[in-house]
């Protein structure tokens, strides 16, 4: 099993996370290029099935393949699954119906909806100021979806189920990573990222009799990308955390709001409003917030471990 928060060269760390961040948005680039041209269901699957051969290359360079691929727990999987493919499938559609910075901006909103499932579903404790911080950052996912989902106003009926996409894929990736919490006390992390991408892919390949369609040249090649970036930013956001530890890296994860704000701008157009640049600011106020005050805990516990 990969090791984690080494520390040993914290710089290679977040030049691997940046990068991995950097690939993830272009694949979400990817996918809203083909958005149009294919069903959810056929690019969901895209993203899972292509991106096999490249965790299936890593589990190899770890060590022997089935120890890898080895489960303890087949449900916690199943579930992880499950979720996982609703994340994908719900921002999918996002990426078809909005603009990709707002999409990535109202994805921000996982970890503070993170906080609140823990609280709910753990039991774990939470004191005045990471409810504050909380209430911020879902202050400012608000103003970002308030506009779509307006009531009463002339708003577009697409960019509506669009922004409760996002919603909804922020919720499920939430969940997921409460789930992930469980699993890494049993599970290795080579068989946690395959037996998700072989899961999804199956998963989404049951969408087939609901409209899949023969791709041109291009579209198959852009499809097969989704695949392969999505596979090679998952495996570079997984080495990162070889040589830094998550709280080095977690501020940078609010980097992408300008990959995914650059390459929206340059592909597609799209320049970010008013509203989502303060909402964005505000979630990001808050994922800071959140970091910090995680840190510091962590440290008051380091302090309160006997030495012997």
């Amino acid at each position: 099993m990969l090791s984690r928060g080494t520390s040993v060269q914290p710089l290679t760390g977040i030049i691997l996370n940046l990068s991995a961040l950097l690939v993830l948005s272009s694949m979400a680039g990817v996918v809203k290029a083909v958005s149009a041209h294919v069903p959810t269901g056929q690019a969901v699957f895209s993203r899972a099935f292509f991106s096999l051969p490249f965790i299936l290359i890593w589990i190899a360079m770890q060590g022997p393949l089935m120890d890898g691929l080895r489960m303890a727990r087949p449900r916690l999987h199943l579930v992880r699954g499950l979720l996982g493919s609703a994340t994908l499938g719900m921002n999918f559609v996002a990426l078809s119906l909005l603009p990709l910075p707002e999409v990535t901006t109202i994805g921000f909103a996982a970890p503070v909806l993170t906080l609140i499932f823990a609280v709910v579903l753990l039991g774990e404790r939470v004191r005045l100021f990471r409810w504050t911080a909380v209430g911020l950052g879902l202050a400012g996912v608000m103003i970002v979806v308030w506009p779509r989902l307006a009531l009463g106003g002339e708003v577009d009926q697409m960019a509506r189920i669009g922004a409760l996409m996002a919603l909804g894929a922020a919720c499920t990736a939430a969940l997921v990573k409460i789930l992930v919490r469980r699993m890494v006390v049993t599970e290795t992390t080579p068989a946690i990222v395959f037996w998700f991408a072989m899961t999804a892919s199956l998963l989404s390949l049951a969408t087939l009799p609901f409209g899949w369609v023969i791709p041109s040249g291009e579209i198959l090649l852009l499809l097969v990308l989704t695949g392969a970036l999505g596979g090679i930013g998952q495996l570079m956001m997984t080495a990162s955390y070889r040589f830094a530890d998550a709280s080095a890296l977690a501020p940078f994860w609010y980097v992408q709001l300008f990959f995914a704000t650059a390459i929206g701008y340059v592909f597609f157009g799209e320049v970010p409003t008013g509203p989502m640049i303060m909402g964005a600011s505000l979630v990001i106020a808050s994922g800071l917030l959140i970091l910090w005050r995680e840190s510091q805990l962590g440290k008051q516990t380091q302090e309160r471990m006997p030495l012997n």
